[in-house]
């Protein structure tokens, strides 16, 4: 009976013991400001949180997103993480489970004649000179979980698994920005071949009109030349945006998972537009939307689950283990129950000597990535907020660069115009001409690049709020 209750206090001590190993780190404050650096409306509400079908609304685009969540390679691969994850935490919930193994042996020795088992056999005159041995069991083997070692294991498993899910929304996040960010840069380049081809035409005119002025003596063939390296320099950009945009086209179909090929377009650049004061929210809701920043949340379960796992290996393990079966000197004796029937039951208490000081520095290297893990995660919320305010101060400065480069166009092509009708009326020289179209070639190029770098802006706020997994 004392011996009992020494058990039950000892047993009692180790449970509370137990209770204080592995004290977890919580997940620390993260340092965010009460709004975003240049955020234009004070709506509580982020445009991340609207679905990225009913953010981007083109048809071809979202045609092109869905076949990127699909069939992009990158997806695909974080899918299958996600599903080695789910194995590796089923796996783990076994590990409360005894192991239970099956025995059958069956041995037949012939010891030497000056052995103590021969001299035995001898003595006895049990009439052979070999022993055999027969024996079927089943052998049971459990440990306690006293340290919270499997605990944290099953822990860090399902933690993992949870990251590998966040990864998942992370590649979803990005697919959906540079689909929609390549999707634009090709509105761009057909916008830009369309302004050169144009150019070209109005080349064309001009040049037609001063070759007439040449050979009626009106011109030197100085103009004639000037007019037509004017009217080649533009018709040189003409197979200088047909091949970006192949090029444009097979990289954005690459993005899709699909063979390089030409890419349908519903919309021009000047049709897609978006609200001029987009709403981020408060940068508190980072935390909660942004894959990366739940994903080093995550980490750090992970880390404090590895310190407790590490810390365990340290103190005593308590294991029980257990043999059953049928055992026999004579194989016609082998099954004669019971009496070939055996049991043994035994419990050990196995604590670290020699290796102590490893799994004490295996415990101090866990707590130091623990704690490169705090940082990590500061780290991703500075960069989230930091990669939001960026992409709120280019919207808000692109447009006003779209807005001056909108009027320069206008009142380029008002000059053009103009310029082309004194020339014609003699009243303008042709380097007037020429000046006035190349001056409007270049506007026109410049405003379909800033109205391009705006919609890009538009898709990294929408990514960097996290907003595409949805």
């Amino acid at each position: 009976m004392k011996n009992i209750n020494k058990y039950a206090l000892l047993m009692a001590l180790l449970v509370l013991a137990a209770c204080k190993v592995s004290k977890d780190v919580q997940t620390p404050q993260a340092d965010l400001p009460a709004a975003f650096r240049n955020a234009t409306t004070t709506d509580t509400t982020s445009i991340a949180d609207i679905p990225w079908k009913s953010f981007f609304t083109d048809t071809e685009l979202q045609k092109l997103i869905d076949s990127a969540i699909v069939r992009n390679y990158d997806m695909q691969l974080a899918v299958k993480n996600i599903e080695a994850s789910q194995l590796v935490v089923k796996q783990v919930k076994w590990n409360y489970v005894p192991t239970v193994g099956l025995n059958v042996t069956a041995s037949s020795s012939r010891p030497s004649d000056n052995s103590l088992n021969g001299l035995s056999l001898s003595q006895f005159g049990v009439g052979t000179k070999h022993i055999e041995d027969y024996s079927a069991n089943l052998a049971l083997s459990w440990e306690a979980d006293i340290w919270g070692k499997i605990r944290n294991q099953n822990r860090a498993a399902l933690a993992a698994y949870l990251q590998t899910t966040e990864a998942r929304k992370a590649v979803q996040t990005t697919l959906v920005s540079s689909v929609s960010q390549g999707y634009y840069t090709l509105l761009m380049l057909d916008a830009q071949l369309q302004t050169a081809q144009n150019n070209v035409k109005l080349n064309d005119s001009t040049l037609r009109i001063i070759k007439l002025q040449f050979d009626a003596g009106q011109v030197t063939s100085l103009a004639v030349q000037q007019a037509e390296a004017q009217q080649q320099s533009a018709a040189q950009l003409v197979p200088q945006f047909e091949q970006n945009i192949a090029l444009q086209e097979n990289a954005l179909r690459i993005l899709t998972g699909a063979l390089p090929d030409k890419v349908e377009r519903s919309k021009t650049l000047n049709d897609i537009a978006f609200a001029d004061n987009l709403s981020a929210g408060l940068p508190t809701g980072l935390v909660s939307r942004r894959p990366d920043v739940k994903s080093s949340e995550l980490a750090l379960a992970v880390a404090n689950a590895n310190v407790g796992i590490n810390q365990a290996q340290m103190y005593p393990a308590l294991r029980i283990t257990a043999q059953g079966g049928i055992n026999s000197f004579k194989a016609s004796n082998w099954f004669n129950v019971p009496a070939s029937l055996f049991g043994i039951v035994s419990g050990s208490l196995i604590t670290p000597l020699l290796n102590h000081k490893e799994f004490k520095t295996n415990y101090e290297v866990a707590k130091v990535n623990r704690e490169k893990t705090v940082i990590q995660f500061r780290q991703t919320v500075l960069n989230a907020v930091g990669e939001v305010s960026n992409a709120l101060v280019r919207i808000d400065k692109l447009k006003e660069q779209q807005d001056i480069a909108a009027n320069r166009v206008a009142v380029l092509q008002k000059a053009t115009s103009n310029a082309n009708q004194l020339f014609k009326n003699g009243m303008a020289n042709y380097l007037e001409v020429i000046t006035a179209q190349g001056n409007v070639l270049q506007s026109e190029l410049t405003l379909a690049t800033i109205k391009t770098q705006r919609l890009n802006a538009v898709a990294e706020l929408y990514r960097s709020l996290g907003g595409g997994w949805k």
